[in-house]
């Protein structure tokens, strides 16, 4: 096989590549679900998480048969990240969905690492560099944009400002998960926390559902069934896999860099696979956010040693 042959550089970018491509696929497969049939986000959120709950059933506990057992505070901090991160961030998101585009969905998720810069600022004490103001400001110019051409496509503004609300709540959500991870992944490793955050937030879906929907919601066309599936593998489990390999390989920094890939590739597949509009506009925010996300994930300069 070619790949085999390839150095880890090379491998690790096209492991990125595959994750940011896996990763901007799910907003498709929602708007496919939603217009499948007029299934519930709760319901369709659900439907993920138990197809993917056997892989990481798998991995956690693969992860965690050599390493020493959860100390109540592992449990936690586990608890309150996986009901911020895969629960509570996907939750607001398909609700989300239901309003605007994949497009706008993606570039206002995308936000996220300035989101996270800035609970570094508030609340843990961090410096805020000029480069990330910079970076906060193209971000949210381009949101700008796309808000705009969503507006212009929907012709309604309460609508698209129900979705761009929700989806924001996603993206902050989110944040605060990634400032939470850091340290539990050192703590745990990145492949048991991921896994063991996910449990948790398949558990929290599922008690929402069933407080939420009547079992027999379950009961769906199967194309609805066929996208859950899909979203489940192609943009839960195996883009988490490739991130983790790729981050293995070129670091973390540079997989997020090519992670930036992903609202364009959202964009273009909402265009061909959802006849979604694309104007200027749109094509103009996007670049301004991934100017932001790219500004704000370059590494400092390294400051002169003073002289002797």
């Amino acid at each position: 096989m070619p790949w085999k042959r390839w150095s880890a550089e090379r491998l690790g970018i096209a492991l990125a590549v595959l994750a940011a491509f896996g990763f901007s696929f799910k907003a498709i497969f929602v708007k496919l679900a939603y217009a499948a049939a007029p299934v519930e986000a709760v319901t369709l959120l659900s439907l993920r998480m138990v197809f993917a709950l056997p892989a990481f059933l798998w991995i956690g506990f693969a992860a965690s048969r050599s390493a020493p057992p959860l100390t109540r505070r592992d449990w936690g901090m586990l608890v309150a990240l996986g009901l911020l991160g895969y629960y509570g961030s996907s939750m607001l998101d398909f609700l989300g969905l239901q309003y605007i585009s994949a497009g706008l969905e993606r570039l206002i998720l995308f936000t996220y690492p300035t989101l996270t810069v800035l609970i570094g600022v508030l609340f843990m004490g961090q410096a805020l560099e000029r480069r990330q103001v910079g970076a906060l400001v193209l971000s949210y110019a381009g949101i700008a944009l796309a808000f705009a051409h969503d507006l212009q496509v929907a012709g309604d503004m309460r609508t698209v400002l129900i979705g761009a609300g929700f989806v924001f709540g996603s993206a902050l959500t989110y944040a605060m998960y990634s400032a939470g991870a850091e340290p539990a992944i050192r703590r745990l490793g990145s492949a048991r926390f991921a896994a063991l955050a996910m449990l948790v937030s398949t558990a929290a879906t599922q008690v929402h559902f069933f407080i939420a929907q009547p079992l027999s919601a379950l009961v769906q066309p199967l194309p609805v069934y066929a996208y859950g599936a899909a979203m489940a593998l192609f943009s839960t489990v195996l883009p988490v896999l490739w991130q983790s390999a790729a981050i293995r390989r070129i670091g973390s920094a540079r997989a997020v860099l090519i992670g930036a890939l992903g609202p364009v590739l959202t964009i273009f597949f909402g265009w061909w696979l959802l006849a979604e509009p694309i104007s200027a506009a749109q094509l103009a925010g996007a670049g301004l956010v991934l100017a932001g996300v790219l500004l704000v994930s370059r590494k400092s300069a390294p400051k002169p040693a003073a002289a002797a």
